[in-house]
């Protein structure tokens, strides 16, 4: 793996971390050592890169912000790709955005609030990366990405970069096109807002803060909401009704605040969050025979 570190440098593909622990790396604050993290510098250096790592049968995988994965423990013994370094940001045509995928979604809503442009407001509470965001189709109070993505560059396994349209991107709740096509990854996003009245909008976000602050558990390290809610149903009432609001597991806890919400309170593992999951998962089944799907993807188990 040496020979890694010497073609990164030797390509000037960008900067490379060795041995980071991924509790740096992940909103819930737990995880294994990662043996690599890289930053391309751009879309050549990133296919160079990838080129590399799929002749040498490294594992890789493209990490965001972190805020929706529970690595294990173990080693990660192959490379982070983290796209920090596709930060263009353009606001442009009186309404529209060119983003690229390592901006802060929060950073973003914040300054088109600043515009005057509506359409964001709902991610202004989302601790993710644009292109996070447009992979999970993130979203919050009955909006979402598929809702103001006007295109999306992406780079195709053979090492294209193509634009996809919102209808191509085939959003629906919590997934995308990019999810079922495993290899695309989101480059660039062209978003389209609505022109508003600023102090309205920032009123807007200043509320919902508020009601944040007030009803979910952001004192501690979390991954926001960890399961989808059913059909005509909410998972955080479902597990509540259970009794199982406020158990902990070593130092996670099913949040006593939000039954949605899973916490890592006092140097919780990721086992302990992970037994947690499983365990809402099981009980919701039993009882109501309910699936709860995590938006939570499991890094590393195998």
């Amino acid at each position: 793996m040496n020979k890694l570190v010497e073609m990164i440098k030797e390509n000037n593909i960008g900067k490379v971390e060795e041995n980071v622990s991924l509790k740096k790396y992940t909103t819930y604050r737990v995880g294994g050592i990662a043996r690599y993290v890289v930053y391309p510098k751009n879309v050549s250096k990133l296919i160079s890169l990838i080129k590399y790592l799929k002749n040498f049968k490294i594992k890789y995988k493209i990490l965001g912000k972190g805020s929706n994965l529970l690595f294990s423990n173990s080693l990660y013994d192959g490379v982070l790709i983290k796209l920090d370094c596709f930060d263009d940001l353009e606001f442009f045509s009186k309404n529209k955005v060119r983003v690229g995928a390592g901006v802060s979604l929060i950073k973003l809503s914040i300054l088109a609030a600043k515009r005057g442009l509506a359409g964001l407001e709902f991610a202004s509470g989302i601790p993710g990366s644009i292109g996070g965001a447009v992979f999970m189709n993130a979203g919050a109070y009955k909006s979402d990405m598929g809702y103001i993505v006007e295109s999306v560059k992406v780079l195709t396994p053979e090492y294209k970069v193509i634009l996809l349209e919102n209808k191509e991107m085939n959003f629906h709740y919590r997934t995308s096109y990019l999810q079922t096509h495993p290899g695309y990854i989101c480059l660039e996003v062209i978003l389209k807002l609505q022109k508003g009245k600023k102090d309205a909008i920032e009123e807007v976000i200043s509320e919902r803060k508020k009601r944040r602050l007030e009803s979910q558990p952001l004192e501690f390290p979390s991954a926001g909401s960890v399961f989808r809610n059913p059909e005509n149903s909410y998972a955080g009432e479902l597990i509540e009704e259970l009794g199982l609001k406020g158990l902990k597991k070593g130092g996670a806890m099913i949040s006593d605040k939000h039954a949605n919400f899973i916490v890592n309170y006092k140097n919780a593992e990721s086992e302990d969050i992970k037994y947690l999951i499983e365990l809402c998962q099981k009980k919701v089944y039993e009882k109501y025979q309910i699936e709860l799907k995590c938006e939570q993807e499991f890094v590393n188990w195998e």
